[in-house]
Parts: C-alpha cells; structure tokens; sequence
C-alpha cells in the first residue's frame, strides 16, 4: 500500500527542517561558533579556542587588557569571537601557539589599580 503523503501533518516540518539541515554542507563561508575556555592560574590566564579548519595564516589576535580578539578565516569557516577576560591582563605579555585547530593564548595577569591618596 502506498502512503498518502497529503495526509501527514508534520510532512511540511520535516521538509524544512531537511532543507535547513542540508545548508550546512554548503561550499560558501559559513560564520561558525567558536569553542572558548578560559582558565585562571593564579598569575595568568589561559584562553583556549577549537578552530577547525582554519591555518595559522588565517588567524588574527588582539587584546586590549580586557578583551581577547580572535579572528579567523578558512576555506569553509570564518571565526570572530570576543572573549571578555576575568581579569585584566598584561597584554603586551601575550604568548600564543596554535597546532591542529586548537589556539592556545596565556597572559600575565596585571596588577590590582593602583589606589589614589586624596590630600
């Protein structure tokens, strides 16, 4: 016997789901989220990104002792992520390595403000 396809109500979800799922495979840039951690070690901080597809080329970094800027951009995948840190750091002290997709970033912690003496 053969379905009536006409008579199933979830027929219209199911093909826009299918549609929308079959996006992903596309050859053009597609933005994609990024995989963030950051740990605290005492005096530094770690920030640790998964960026598959993406070359050490591809890659640009900035901070500003609040906020690490990650920007890259691959064949398939395009990154931009703004990672608000715990804690101000130094970030002239930045040291950064990237290997198989995994960006790792440490940075020396800055010191606490420095108070003022009111007279």
């Amino acid at each position: 016997m053969r379905r009536d396809d006409r008579d199933d109500p979830f027929g219209d979800i199911f093909d826009e789901i299918e549609r929308m799922m079959n996006g992903f495979g596309d050859d053009g840039d597609v933005a994609a989220e990024t995989h963030v951690d950051v740990y605290d070690h005492g005096d530094r901080l770690r920030v640790v990104a998964d960026l598959p597809g993406v070359e050490k080329e591809g890659l640009e970094l900035q901070c500003d002792g609040e906020t690490l800027t990650v920007a890259a951009v691959g064949d398939r995948r395009e990154y931009h992520e703004r990672v608000r840190l715990p804690a101000r750091v130094d970030e002239h002290s930045a040291n950064a390595t990237f290997n198989n997709g995994v960006l790792t970033v440490a940075l020396d912690k800055s010191g606490e403000s420095a108070s003022i003496d009111l007279d």
